[in-house]
């Protein structure tokens, strides 16, 4: 245990001892005031300093008479020199109270946590040193997390770490986090998210790096579209195409739905080979719908044979000349799974457009880049989850093919993925497998969750506790009510040592025994009440400490942020 995790409280004295340290201080303070009471007197009333008398001479001097009291001037020093006395203890009242202003109930637990060498490589130091090694060029040296409680120090993540972070509704995890760290990323960002709050908030400031490309099939912020992207240019093989059919499932299926072994497998071949055969013919993704309704057509079989692709032409076939009952229920699973193919406003975005001409998003050109994508979409009826992604892998994967070109097979210009409601908008079930792999690359991924019950519910259990070990940094900002959760992170913040006094009265005496006890540094109750404004951060090779947050209002750029949401509200000319 850490030796900032023992105090005393209370403290080892008796009450007889405090009754005597008291009557002392009250006797030196009464010297004090007789001693300056006589010499400031004399002074006043004689008009010339009497000499500089110990201060207990003075006190039996005026007892045994030998020396004068100056009657009125004596009582106006002592008078003058309690004011004073009094001003400077209500000064440092007044420090003290001032520096407590905006603490909160749980500050007092931060002298427990970790301090000085527990945290070397959570400062600034560090960060700029990890910068410098990996050849960072930036305008900070890392992502800034907040402000230690203790110290008012910021912290920093570097671009070599991992986030995870679980944030109840309304804890201010958009603006003291995601929307800072896509400000601060050096290189390209690919964020997600089921509202437009991001977007608003980057596009002004994240423009002046490059392109801010803000894909919304849903409409989640009415954005006009100006580009399309084509899903297929990721199917370059079965491998992708198998990837891209898991992506349409686990965006479509419920985890807590009941599963069929066989159905749902053979619907994700179906889906799978013909998303091949699509890709390969260069035909649009909205082809495969057709196919699904069509059974009978055998086109795509031809294709793959063409392509070379026999064994997967021969398990199509199979799925085609099933008997009816078995081909209706795969092809009714594929269909379950390709319902987005049918929403008209979405495949607006990824089927190029009928009439004149609009660029196609490029994710290898992207990942060269300072552009921003934001992709956008809803969890429910007619979510799009699906396309947002399979636009996500596509181009961290884009990003990953780079990376391994470049010399030490890492980004030199990190990407950072903020994976915003990454439960409901983006179900990437690789992604506790991917999550170390990627740090190595120079790929920073940061995936937020409202609640541990719902990343168990995207990745379950096993999945869940391998992406939270798989971060290096882990951040709880408040707002979960989940008592399970939250007496792991109250075991892993560990406890302190404390000094406890019991004292006893018999037949007129008393006696006290002083013993060591063991407290939580915070409770489970501590961790579900969390105020707003502070953060609780585990990190590797570090003790964990609380923070304060820092919302992008107290930024540098504060202003141009204002003046990107009031451009994207209308109210820019009101500003």
């Amino acid at each position: 245990m850490a030796t900032n995790n023992r105090r005393k409280q209370p403290n080892g004295l008796s009450d007889q001892n405090i009754l005597i340290f008291g009557g002392v201080a009250i006797a030196l303070l009464a010297l004090a005031l007789a001693w300056c009471g006589w010499w400031l007197g004399t002074l006043l009333k004689t008009h010339a300093a009497p000499p500089m008398t110990n201060p207990y001479r003075v006190a039996f001097g005026l007892a045994d008479r030998s020396l004068t009291w100056p009657g009125f001037y004596g009582w106006i020093a002592v008078g003058l020199v309690a004011v004073a006395m009094c001003g400077v203890v209500a000064a440092g009242f007044w420090f003290y109270a001032q520096r407590r202003r905006g603490r909160s109930r749980v500050d007092d637990a931060a002298k427990h946590m970790g301090v000085g060498r527990d945290i070397e490589s959570l400062r600034e130091r560090h960060a700029a040193e990890v910068a410098k090694r990996l050849g960072v060029q930036a305008d900070t040296p890392g992502i800034v997390l907040g402000r230690l409680v203790a110290s008012g120090a910021k912290v920093y993540m570097t671009w070599e770490d991992l986030l995870i972070a679980i944030a109840g509704p309304r804890t201010g995890k958009t603006t003291c986090l995601v929307i800072p760290s896509i400000l601060d990323a050096p290189g390209p960002v690919l964020a997600t998210s089921n509202k437009r709050d991001i977007i608003d908030a980057v596009r002004g400031p994240r423009s002046c790096k490059g392109t801010v490309w803000a894909f919304d099939p849903q409409q989640v912020c009415d954005e006009p579209q100006t580009w399309w992207w084509n899903p297929l240019s990721y199917v370059t093989d079965e491998t992708k195409a198998d990837k891209l059919a898991g992506y349409f499932m686990a965006a479509t299926t419920d985890p807590d739905a009941r599963k069929d072994a066989f159905f749902d497998s053979a619907g994700q071949n179906l889906v799978s080979a013909l998303l091949l055969a699509a890709a390969l013919d260069g035909l649009p993704i909205t082809r495969i719908w057709h196919w699904l309704t069509h059974p009978n057509d055998r086109r795509p079989v031809d294709i793959l044979i063409e392509h070379e692709y026999e064994q997967i032409a021969d398990g199509l076939e199979a799925d085609i000349d099933a008997p009816d009952k078995q081909r209706q229920g795969v092809y009714a699973t594929a269909m379950r799974l390709c319902r987005v193919l049918t929403n008209r406003r979405a495949m607006r975005w990824v089927n190029p457009p009928a009439e004149g001409t609009l660029p196609c998003f490029d994710a290898a050109a992207f990942v060269r880049s300072d552009d921003t994508l934001c992709s956008m979409s809803r969890e429910g009826e007619g979510s799009a989850g699906a396309l947002t992604l399979a636009l996500t892998a596509a181009v961290t994967e884009a990003a990953e093919a780079y990376a391994r070109t470049l010399p030490g097979g890492r980004l030199q210009k990190p990407m950072l993925n903020v994976l915003d409601e990454a439960a409901n908008v983006c179900r990437w079930r690789d992604l506790p497998d991917l999550y170390s792999h990627y740090g190595s690359r120079g790929i920073i991924i940061e995936t937020f969750l409202q609640s541990w019950s719902q990343g168990e519910g995207v990745w379950g259990a096993a999945g869940m506790k391998k992406l939270w070990s798989a971060a290096n940094m882990s951040l709880y900002m408040g707002g979960v009510r989940e008592e399970g959760f939250l007496r792991d992170m109250s075991g892993l913040v560990g406890e302190y040592e404390y000094r406890q006094r019991q004292v006893g009265f018999q037949q007129g005496h008393s006696s006290s025994n002083v013993s060591n006890s063991r407290d939580t540094i915070l409770s489970i109750d501590d961790l579900a009440s969390l105020p707003r404004g502070r953060e609780l951060l585990l990190s590797s090779g570090n003790r964990p400490v609380l923070l304060k947050t820092m919302p992008w209002m107290r930024r540098a750029d504060a202003d141009a942020i204002q003046a990107s949401i009031n451009d994207a509200n209308g109210t820019g000319d009101e500003a």
